[in-house]
């Protein structure tokens, strides 16, 4: 089994982040260590490199790295009322969309397209992602 775990390092390269990443994100409870080497080193499952891509997407849209935390490590993993709430909030804007000035337009534009990324984001996450 040790041979399809990963190293901290070849976590690292594989994910394209430093080992200071897979370290900050091991002690915020984002990825766990699959077990450790008689050398005492952490190892971590292939699967770890889809998380952190998962987690780096979530960070480019400015999910703040606690909020993801909490949501992967809560015991409600439900998911659905924010997405409804995302959706109402998606809707409130484009009907503001419609009644604002040109100046509003093209910010409340950038905001929906957002709330979309996320929304679509969101939608594709995998069950298996979450620290049991």
């Amino acid at each position: 089994m040790t041979q399809d775990l990963l190293r901290i390092g070849e976590l690292a390269a594989r994910a394209e982040v430093s080992t200071r990443t897979v370290d900050y994100y091991t002690q915020l409870g984002l990825i766990a260590p699959a077990g450790r080497t008689g050398g005492n080193y952490r190892l971590y499952t292939p699967g770890d490199v889809d998380r952190i891509s998962f987690i780096r997407q979530l960070e480019a849209h400015g999910v703040r790295l606690d909020d993801i935390a909490a949501a992967f490590t809560s015991p409600a993993r439900d998911l659905t009322g924010a997405l409804h709430q995302a959706t109402e909030d998606l809707r409130a804007l484009r009907a503001a969309l419609d009644a604002t000035s040109t100046d509003t337009h093209g910010l409340l534009t950038a905001i929906t397209g957002r709330i979309q990324n996320l929304i679509s984001l969101a939608m594709r996450i995998p069950p298996d992602l979450f620290i049991p």
